[in-house]
């Protein structure tokens, strides 16, 4: 696909994070842009609705009726399935249908483009690559899938910038295949767990992702099996000598973590050492560029952070509660493990972001919660979030919760999560921290309002620290 044969682009699901970045970024270089979702409403708007009309892109309610004879493609994510109304409607009159994937990767094909993989960590890596390339003057766009704490800040969802030069940053995503698509001029794997595939299978599209790769190709060397994609050891990272960006001295105080780089002293307004892996990460990649160590780490001392990447929404008389996006076993026990550094308790809940990857993956998140909770902390889990459309609900949430009282952990079933402020009431105790985690579903960030503002510790006021 060229991207200059349409000038009128209309997207199903435009609210969605890897949907809304792309229709941003053909907005910004000059494209007609219209989009439809489910949850947008004309009498009380979404902020995302309102942010999208400020850029003008015009906002339709999921009914078919933002569809005309002006509309010369329509893209559509693999949530979106044929018996769409809109899909239906776009058939019926002729218009293409294209996948959001297969739009990336043409937008992708017309720039020098840094592509990054990995089953965690790819927003974060993302940002930071994009926030070394701006603070030293590179000018590069973006396209990812969590909105950068700074953009935010300007009233944008933040999840896309069209800069002035020809580098483009974006997330490229295993999930569904769609990595293979890319062909970009560097590219890093930050790791593989299993995740909505097995681990053979992301090897494989890894593997593609490597041979589709025209310059550069990044690896951490931390990880068995990703290291042996390495071409050239030199322009890797990891945290074991060998690699040529190694890190090492990590600590934690509080929500800043400090680490060395080749020697080099990295101090970073984030929590948690993975930071420090996808900090080495972009490190690696900002090096390729002609980016010195020295000058990548100035730049991240000023790294803000992204849209529920364990995000301080604010704390209530030394109780913090922290919103993170972390849906994966890997993910989930790394955020728990962070939290366990600045907090005496873990509170830890999560809502499942599907049936079809909670059957994936249930077992193994038993097992990796059950392993880094400690004796104080507790685990907590709801409903399953459920968007839609068929699909087996024989697995739920309490399958998971009964596996991990069986392994004597603190583990509790809060069905509705509208009843867990309620349940906070009676546990949460001076000093703990309250870890909110879960994806796809876009109320989980007024959600975690919503817990902050129900805390009750000894009646104190509530210090707001979220946008």
């Amino acid at each position: 696909m060229n991207i200059e044969q349409f000038e009128n682009y209309f997207f199903i699901g435009i609210a969605g994070t890897g949907m809304s970045a792309i229709a941003q970024y053909l907005q910004g270089i000059g494209k007609k842009v219209s989009g439809s979702d489910r949850l947008f409403n004309q009498q009380h708007k979404m902020q995302i609705q309102e942010q999208f009309e400020k850029q003008g892109i015009r906002c339709f309610f999921q009914d078919g009726s933002g569809i005309s004879t002006a509309t010369q493609v329509v893209i559509v994510s693999t949530a979106i399935e044929e018996s769409n109304v809109e899909y239906r409607k776009a058939a019926e009159m002729g218009i293409p249908v294209m996948k959001r994937s297969e739009l990336l990767a043409a937008l992708s094909s017309s720039r020098r483009t840094i592509a990054v993989g990995g089953t965690s960590g790819k927003s974060t890596t993302t940002a930071m690559i994009f926030h070394i390339l701006q603070e030293c003057g590179y000018s590069p766009s973006l396209i990812t899938g969590a909105g950068l704490t700074a953009l935010q800040q300007e009233g944008l969802p933040g999840n896309t910038w069209v800069g002035k030069s020809d580098w483009l940053v974006i997330e490229a995503d295993e999930s569904d295949g769609s990595i293979i698509n890319y062909f970009p001029e560097i590219s890093v794997v930050l790791n593989v767990d299993r995740d909505h595939k097995e681990t053979g299978e992301l090897m494989l599209l890894f593997s593609t992702f490597r041979e589709h790769t025209h310059g550069r190709f990044i690896v951490n060397h931390d990880h068995d099996l990703i290291k042996t994609l390495s071409q050239e050891v030199a322009g890797d990272f990891g945290t074991i000598q060998g690699a040529g960006y190694v890190g090492k001295d990590f600590a934690q105080d509080g929500f800043q973590i400090f680490f060395t780089i080749n020697e080099v002293p990295f101090k970073i307004p984030v929590i948690g050492k993975f930071n420090m892996e996808n900090a080495l990460a972009a490190t690696a990649v900002s090096g390729a560029i002609g980016i010195s160590i020295e000058d990548s780490a100035k730049a991240l001392e000023s790294y803000s952070g992204i849209y529920r990447r364990m995000q301080l929404v604010g704390n209530k008389n030394g109780v913090y509660v922290i919103d993170d996006f972390a849906h994966n076993p890997a993910e989930v026990a790394a955020a728990i493990r962070a939290c366990r550094q600045i907090g005496k308790r873990v509170i830890a809940w999560f809502q499942p972001h599907g049936f079809g990857p909670l059957r994936f993956m249930h077992q193994e998140l038993a097992i990796s919660v059950s392993e880094v909770l400690r004796e104080t902390d507790c685990f907590i889990m709801s409903d399953v979030y459920y968007a839609g459309g068929t699909v087996d609900k024989d697995i739920g949430s309490e399958v998971v919760i009964t596996e991990i009282t069986r392994h004597n952990k603190n583990a509790l079933l809060v069905g509705d999560r509208t009843n867990l402020p309620a349940v906070l009431k009676d546990m949460v105790q001076q000093g703990d921290i309250i870890l909110l985690m879960g994806a796809r579903d876009p109320s989980l960030s007024e959600f975690a309002m919503t817990v902050l503002e129900n805390l009750y510790v000894n009646d104190n006021e509530v210090q707001n620290l979220s946008l």
